[in-house]
């Protein structure tokens, strides 16, 4: 048995890992799309690194673009197995998927202009809404706690991470020359204290686990004060400056916390009497997708839904579904709050938004989440003054904020005590996958302290073998 890291191998973005069982069975973990790395971006997700023909499955963690946004390429490039989820990573990954072909055909169609006035030939989305309609028939779903035979050789379970609605680990029981293999994939690992979502749970003892890494080296500041400082952005942004505060904020998780944290400061009365526009149909579609899933919230919102029906809703709450109401927020004088997708400004109508508030010092863009140091996001967070946008260079003139505290992926911290559950000794190999190199590095001196004997971080498209 080996396995071949395609994906968020010494990166944060483009989660595919492959499982080459016996001669001819291939097992893919996640189909992820990369993210954010500048012009390496479209190569990287134009080429496989294998054939997508010779896939026996796919199985996917949860449904964040890097990691099933290439799934329509997969299906397009030959792919025609079944795709296993949990139930509402499938419904969560219906809309995602649109909505990303979407972007796919506008980038496209904004390129090929330019290319038509510069004579150069035009380019090919990497897939189309019809090619992410061809996706949908294959996924077969897979509750949580639930064994489930994919055939004679694999068993898959899927226990809860907690990084966002419907994500998993992925734990396999493999059968290959009459031995069983023990595999778990952390997909993304969510928060012990997390604001909504149950905390991730344990699970079961693992002979190789890929845990991803993200903030491997980092702890988080604390949940609680997360409504203070957004408190703080609102008021000194809108109410001091007469700005408006502009938050970038992925649909799936992000959104959801910021409105059920306005909520909360409504709840007690020191929420500021201002319009606050959601801009993104994704991140509507998204919240009333998650209203739905009240099983998946923990104890404290469950007992808060007995007193308030709607936890993500509050007096001043605006949803912008069409092109033009989106526009028309570019004329609105009066201060007020835009939550707006993506999370890390790369693309939808938060980048429009940046554009036309960047210039101006009495507005603040507010980074709450991870984003790739070369996406616009990272380098407005890393203190960047001059940023391209468009092609157009852009003074930052508007403040910049940081809330560290609402990350979905947890800390060393929780990724210890997601690990905590296993026998270090019976662990023959542990794979950090999902972060940065650097950070990997950090993170594998911190195992290596806690029992873990063989830790690899592997490189893009690197093969290794399993109980060699």
């Amino acid at each position: 048995m080996k396995i071949t890291f395609h994906g968020a191998a010494r990166t944060v973005t483009g989660s595919k890992h492959l499982l080459h069982i016996n001669p001819n069975k291939n097992v893919l973990l996640d189909c992820g799309m990369f993210q954010g790395l500048g012009k390496e971006t479209l190569e990287l997700n134009s080429q496989w690194g294998f054939e997508p023909s010779e896939i026996n499955y796919v199985i996917i963690s949860h449904a964040h673009i890097d990691h099933i946004g290439l799934l329509p390429k997969l299906v397009k490039d030959g792919y025609k197995g079944k795709i296993f989820c949990t139930p509402q990573t499938e419904e969560l990954a219906k809309i995602l998927l649109l909505d990303s072909a979407h972007i796919q055909e506008s980038d496209v169609m904004h390129i090929n202009k330019i290319h038509a006035k510069q004579n150069r030939e035009p380019v090919e989305a990497l897939y189309t809404e019809e090619d992410a309609n061809n996706v949908f028939p294959l996924f077969q779903t897979v509750p949580f706690d639930q064994p489930t035979k994919i055939d004679d050789d694999i068993e898959l379970l899927y226990k809860d991470c907690g990084h966002i609605l419907g994500a998993a680990s992925v734990n396999l029981k493999i059968r290959e020359n009459g031995k069983e293999v023990r595999l778990t994939f952390s997909g993304d690992v969510g928060r012990y204290n997390d604001l909504i979502l149950k905390s991730p749970e344990a699970f079961p003892q693992a002979d190789y686990i890929l845990i991803e890494s993200t903030y491997g080296d980092k702890l988080h500041d604390h949940i609680t004060p997360a409504t203070d400082k957004l408190l703080k952005f609102i008021t000194d942004t809108c109410l001091g400056k007469g700005g408006k505060l502009i938050i970038p904020a992925f649909s799936v998780g992000r959104t959801q916390e910021l409105l059920y944290l306005l909520n909360r400061l409504d709840n007690e009365r020191r929420l500021p009497k201002l319009n606050y526009y959601v801009d993104s149909p994704l991140s509507i579609e998204t919240t009333e997708i998650v209203k739905h899933h009240p099983e998946c919230f923990n104890k404290e919102v469950q007992a808060l839904l007995k007193k308030d029906d709607d936890v993500f809703s509050f007096p001043g709450l605006i949803y912008t579904r069409t092109s033009e109401e989106s526009i028309a927020l570019n004329s609105v004088k009066e201060p007020c709050v835009i939550i707006s997708a993506s999370g890390m400004a790369e693309a939808g109508r938060v980048k429009h938004h940046i554009v036309h508030n960047i210039d101006n010092s009495k507005n603040t863009i507010l980074i709450v989440g991870y984003c790739e140091p070369h996406s616009l996001g990272g380098l407005l967070r890393e203190g960047a003054k001059h940023v391209t946008i468009y092609g157009e260079p852009h003074d930052v003139t508007a403040e910049v904020g940081v809330i560290t505290s609402l990350s979905a992926h947890g800390d060393y911290d929780d990724l210890s005590q997601w690990l905590a559950c296993q026998d270090a000794r019976q662990v023959r190999k542990l794979f950090l996958v999902h972060g940065e190199y650097e950070v990997q590095v950090a993170f594998r001196e911190k195992l290596l302290k806690k029992g873990f004997t063989d830790i690899e971080i592997p490189a893009l498209h690197q093969t290794i073998g399993l109980g060699e």
